[in-house]
């Protein structure tokens, strides 16, 4: 019986092709979009805890000020000096690597190219806390470290843009301030999902950014890292209670600066993108009651234009129910072809996204799952009416129907 039933409603959905098409859609769009929005956000948020895990989960940065960073580059309150990240590095024992950090933006030039990026001053401290390698060439020696030697280490980004497929080592860079030789290219690290090119970066040694560069001796960042088996939290505690000391913070007295647990900022961010995902597919969510409506509506006409056929069928006998049944599999059939389309949509355009963004393709098996359960269920919900509307036709009625 159930059989047949299909039949007749596969064989009543062939009949209008375009409309029945076009009845499907709305639900196709609804189960492609939210399937698509739910993928994509949950892609993001492991690129962007990844991201934050790259930089080590044992990881602080120590920054001037409350604010943090400002458009443009770090903050201009009170800095830190070269002595501030040698006592956190020397007295405190939670500490494994304690590296000063500072940074601008600069024009760099190379023959007749020219290129705005950020120059870094770094140490070796610093690439080995940030995982920096040497592809080609050489990291800086402790020697041009101690004197402030112009060389530097360019990112994969800048040695494309000034130097193509040439070798750059032993090349000169000019900028306004400074002409560095090139001693090193830096291994590429991609872009971050923050949309942040790493490999779009110069480093010159700390010492020859404070003197030729930034004309001071002051450290804008210290980037931190605890030995293994100590809690961010205690390395945070002891960092701030020696910080305040050496800056002279009386007691009741806020911190002139901040210290930032990668840890939290990863929360942060993936608490972010969880209620941004969680909106997106809400909004998505309500093109799946649009498509319900619309299958109701369709199928309100459907009755209407097959009124006489009801009234034929249920004075040779048929059942109410049977009449019920047909119409409800008929708005079930539409529905559920509308959702194992919107999956395969959804999916495929989830896998693009990510390929254009650069994310991992995680697709939810239950997420996929509870579309399709969603689609069957608006199909329910939105054909039962009009098939309780033919069933309780009085077939002498529908018989007399034009």
């Amino acid at each position: 019986m159930l059989i047949e039933t299909l039949r007749l409603a596969i064989q009543a959905i062939f009949r209008n092709t375009m409309r029945s098409f076009l009845t499907v859609l709305g639900i196709v769009i609804g189960v492609a979009a939210v399937i698509a929005m739910v993928t994509v956000g949950q892609g993001s948020q492991q690129q962007v805890t990844a991201d934050v895990a790259s930089l080590g989960t044992n990881t602080l940065m120590v920054m001037p000020g409350q604010g943090g960073m400002r458009q443009g580059g770090f903050t201009a309150d009170r800095p830190f000096s070269m002595a501030d990240a040698q006592a956190i590095q020397d007295q405190l024992s939670s500490i494994e690597i304690a590296a000063p950090y500072s940074m601008t933006g600069a024009t760099v030039v190379f023959g007749a190219e020219n290129h705005f990026t950020q120059l870094v001053g770094a140490n070796t401290s610093l690439m080995q806390a940030m995982n920096w390698t040497v592809a080609m060439g050489r990291a800086f020696s402790d020697a041009e470290e101690r004197a402030g030697r112009p060389v530097c280490l360019v990112g994969e980004t800048v040695r494309q843009t000034l130097f193509g497929n040439t070798n750059p080592i032993g090349e000169t860079l000019r900028t306004k301030s400074l002409a560095c030789e090139v001693v090193g290219v830096l291994a590429a690290k991609g872009v971050t999902s923050f949309g942040e090119d790493q490999d779009d970066i110069i480093g010159i040694p700390l010492r020859t950014f404070q003197r030729r560069v930034a004309g001071n001796a002051d450290v804008a960042l210290i980037y931190v890292t605890a030995r293994d088996g100590v809690s961010t939290e205690r390395a945070t505690r002891e960092i701030e209670a020696l910080l305040r000391e050496r800056r002279r913070i009386s007691p009741g007295e806020e911190d002139d600066f901040s210290v930032m647990d990668m840890k939290q900022i990863a929360s942060i961010l993936t608490g972010i993108t969880s209620v941004l995902t969680g909106l997106l597919a809400s909004v998505a969510a309500v093109s799946l009651l649009v498509g319900g409506i619309g299958i109701m509506n369709i199928m309100l006409v459907s009755v209407t234009e097959r009124t006489r056929e009801i009234g034929i069928r249920l004075a040779i006998g048929a059942q109410t129910g049977q009449v019920l049944m047909q119409f409800l599999v008929e708005a079930m059939v539409l529905s559920l072809l509308g959702g194992a389309l919107g999956i395969a949509l959804g999916l495929g355009l989830a896998a693009v996204g990510a390929r254009l963004m650069s994310i991992p393709f995680t697709p939810d098996p239950f997420v996929v799952v509870l579309a399709f359960a969603f689609s069957a269920g608006v199909g329910v919900i939105f054909g039962f009416f009009p098939a309780r509307r033919a069933a309780r036709m009085d077939p002498i009625e529908a018989l007399r129907h034009q």
